[in-house]
């Protein structure tokens, strides 16, 4: 039995860069992560939950110098974003895994797009602190996914990713829990930078920073 949520849901994972395209203005809330990652040749970014591999792709293509790290619990997903990279001739590295597999350090930027919002509010605190963990002090961190709905907001939430992904782990994020995660995962300067309406509900951009100097702060980066 698997441990996390396939990249649509209960949908199926061959359909899910065509539901992302016609349900949630993808070609905005992409162009806005990558405006506020801002890579810089000879970083490496880790794209926690790539999936399909579509925002890994946009970044390699945007700074070709910058190694990307995609990493994902589903092989289904991971096959479709390797014959995705293969014929863009995409040198990315494709990993089959969770946060919590990535060495402590190994990262100048780490991204997340729609994932948080698939996991118990326990796993989302839990992938937090390791992706804090595997960020180099200084490092910084952008996610796209379902925040606070609001109004019309919610119910267009209800309706689709409630539908597909569940109700108990997609209520938090929709209740605006997500700031305060962040913020107790260890990072500093947690913003909302960004908010798109889509017919599926509202997504918003967060970014954040690990500190410079930690100052003594331990986090920890425990899935248990």
């Amino acid at each position: 039995m698997q441990s996390y949520t396939p990249p649509l849901g209960t949908g199926s994972t061959k359909d899910y860069d065509r539901a992302i395209r016609l349900w949630t203005r993808e070609k905005r809330w992409r162009a806005a992560m990558l405006a506020a990652l801002a890579p810089k040749a000879g970083e490496t970014v880790v794209d926690v939950g790539c999936g399909t591999g579509s925002f890994a792709l946009m970044l390699k293509q945007a700074e070709p110098r910058t190694q990307v790290i995609g990493l994902d619990p589903d092989a289904e997903a991971l096959d479709i974003a390797r014959h995705k990279a293969a014929v863009r001739r995409a040198d990315i590295d494709w990993r089959q895994g969770f946060a919590r597999d990535v060495a402590p350090g190994a990262a100048d930027a780490v991204v997340s797009s729609l994932v948080l919002h698939q996991m118990p509010v326990r796993e989302k605190a839990a992938t937090l602190r390791a992706m804090f963990a595997m960020l180099r002090p200084g490092g910084r961190l952008v996610i796209a996914d379902y925040g606070r709905q609001q109004g019309f907001m919610r119910l267009a939430f209800r309706l689709t990713v409630q539908r597909l992904d569940g109700i108990d782990d997609t209520r938090p994020n929709a209740d605006g829990v997500l700031p305060g995660l962040i913020a107790a995962a260890g990072f500093r300067h947690v913003a909302e930078t960004f908010r798109l309406l889509t017919i599926t509900g509202a997504i918003d951009l967060f970014t954040a920073h690990r500190p410079a100097q930690d100052h003594g702060l331990t986090v920890a980066n425990d899935l248990g």
